[in-house]
């Protein structure tokens, strides 16, 4: 065999060599893309379950959580406060939101009567708490401060915190009770309520999902605001002739049967 067919077949074999070791090359980045789009196609499908996941979580609890009534709630659903003894012929019930100014000056008008028939017996009052001034005004101090409140109830401490809301109730369009801290710094007010069980309860939100469950009773009783007051079932706020005094004269009577 002459030297140049050596030659002409030994560059032959290296083309070919060279030629299969780039088809191998090739054959691995394949190999490596496949594998690559596998692992993101799993991930993909893991992030997309996660997120259905997450979200049927979130359907299932709703945006405020678990619906947790606080101690001693009662009536339909758990969704009243009540405030008095079970014994009194007269029943009050009281739709107000933290927020509302015009909720603060029947509180401010009608204190001291209520506070003196529930002590006498002859009183029990059903607090039903709305957040309307949220929806109306935005924010979310009307809830905040009903989570505190139900937060108060859990330690026997409603009535005194619930007067002090009131007594310190910001602007309507300042929501001012939608910071915790602030919420906090007024349980310092009341008697033994600014506790570590009441830091927890309304820096969680605990009854949050309560609250919104009787924002909800508001709106399906059909009422057109707050205050709504009932006396034994009869809306007696929307009477232009009623006063503390008639209030108390009504209440005794029906006491006295």
């Amino acid at each position: 065999m002459s030297e140049n067919n050596r030659d002409g077949k030994r560059t032959a074999r290296e083309r070919l060599a060279v030629e299969r070791e780039k088809q191998k090359a090739a054959e691995k980045r394949r190999r490596a893309l496949i594998v690559g789009a596998a692992v993101v196609g799993v991930l993909g499908l893991a992030a997309v379950i996660g997120v259905v996941a997450a979200n049927a979580g979130k359907d299932d609890q709703g945006s405020a959580g678990p619906v947790v009534a606080p101690s001693g709630a009662n009536g339909e659903e758990n969704l009243a406060i009540p405030v008095g003894k079970d014994t009194a012929k007269s029943t009050l019930t009281v739709w107000e939101d933290f927020r509302c100014p015009a909720c603060q000056s029947f509180e401010k008008t009608y204190r001291s009567t209520i506070h003196e028939l529930t002590d006498a017996g002859q009183l029990r009052v059903e607090y039903r708490l709305a957040t309307i001034i949220d929806g109306n005004m935005g924010g979310s101090g009307s809830r905040n401060a009903a989570n505190a409140a139900a937060c108060a109830q859990d330690l026997g401490r409603f009535t005194p915190y619930h007067d002090v809301l009131y007594d310190n109730q910001p602007p309507e369009t300042d929501d001012a009770f939608s910071d915790d801290a602030k919420l906090i710094e007024l349980a310092g007010k009341v008697d033994g309520l600014n506790t570590p069980a009441f830091r927890t309860c309304v820096e969680d939100g605990t009854h949050d999902g309560w609250v919104d469950k009787s924002n909800e009773a508001f709106g399906k009783g059909g009422f057109t605001g707050t205050p709504t007051v009932l006396l034994n079932g009869k809306n007696i706020f929307q009477d232009q002739t009623m006063t503390p005094d008639k209030l108390k004269q009504q209440v005794q009577e029906t006491a006295r049967g």
